[in-house]
């Protein structure tokens, strides 16, 4: 697959951070196609439960990385890609292997989404995206220890751009197309 002409964006943030909104936004301005770290583990999981917890995904992504190698979610993802995708948006970075991957390509950024952690843990109370997103807030930061959460700040701390979404969703959008057009120069 020839890479050189796509821009790849990493998408890497604690949950409730914004970077799910980050992502539909460049999808739906700049036509960018997403594909989520978390893609496989959504697909197996679907198989066996009805209702997909955080502890679900990590609990998986633990078992799954141990078994075939801390990069399987980087080789799974090249396979959701085409050489005639545009921009590209890999979201969810959790782990070292997920940045290096993300670097590989010629053309590739990282975007940090941050925010404080009890505004994130009102996010995710409100969103009820994963059956744990109720939990309470004790709960919510005992999950962020786990392997999947714990070095996303250090990897935001090398990112190429960080959005502190502690504002308004017009201030994270208008952040998102800085950002977009600090790439595209």
């Amino acid at each position: 697959m020839d890479k050189s002409g796509q821009i790849i964006i990493g998408l890497a943030g604690e949950p409730g951070s914004g970077k799910d909104t980050v992502a539909k936004h460049l999808k739906d301005r700049y036509g960018a196609k997403e594909i989520r770290f978390s893609d496989p583990l959504f697909d197996a999981l679907r198989n066996f439960v009805d209702a997909i917890s955080r502890e679900d995904l990590q609990w998986l992504s633990h078992a799954v990385r141990e078994r075939f190698g801390q990069d399987i979610f980087a080789k799974a993802l090249v396979k959701r890609m085409s050489a005639n995708d545009g921009v590209v948006i890999f979201n969810g970075i959790r782990f070292w292997e997920n940045y290096d991957f993300v670097k590989s390509f010629p053309q590739s950024f990282i975007i940090y989404v941050t925010a404080d952690q009890k505004l994130r843990w009102e996010r995710s109370t409100n969103r009820m995206e994963k059956s744990d997103d109720n939990s309470s807030f004790a709960k919510f930061q005992e999950l962020e220890k786990f392997e999947t959460e714990a070095i996303i700040p250090e990897i935001g701390a090398k990112a190429d751009f960080m959005i502190k979404n502690e504002q308004t969703l017009e201030y994270l959008l208008e952040e998102s197309d800085k950002i977009m057009e600090k790439i595209r120069q």
